[in-house]
């Protein structure tokens, strides 16, 4: 993933959920030798992670169909057309709530 934004020469900011399995020598490395910057935050703090408010809308949305997934393929297809139905202004609200959620 990382080589994919390097390569668009995309300036970006790593946020993950500060899991100890992230804050391995391994994967500071990793992140250092590709000059990668992460947002600091507290430990075990999801409710700053936007992407969790998305995922919730998603679950809600993937909740109400009226055929559940039968395998994989299915699965796959079902959460793309539900992801795609997201409204924009809420992808957009949760970007815009990131200042919000690190000023303290």
């Amino acid at each position: 993933m990382f080589v994919f934004f390097v390569l668009l020469s995309v300036i970006f900011v790593f946020m993950d959920d500060n899991a100890t399995c992230h804050q391995t020598l391994a994967v500071q490395d990793c992140l250092d030798c590709e000059g990668i910057q992460r947002l600091v935050w507290s430990a075990r703090s999801p409710e700053l992670n936007p992407i969790e408010n998305v995922w919730n809308a998603l679950g809600r949305q993937f909740a109400g169909r009226n055929y559940p997934p039968t395998n994989k393929n299915t699965l796959f297809r079902a959460l793309t057309e539900e992801w795609d139905k997201l409204p924009e202004q809420l992808l957009d609200n949760v970007v815009q709530s990131m200042v919000r959620r690190v000023e303290c």
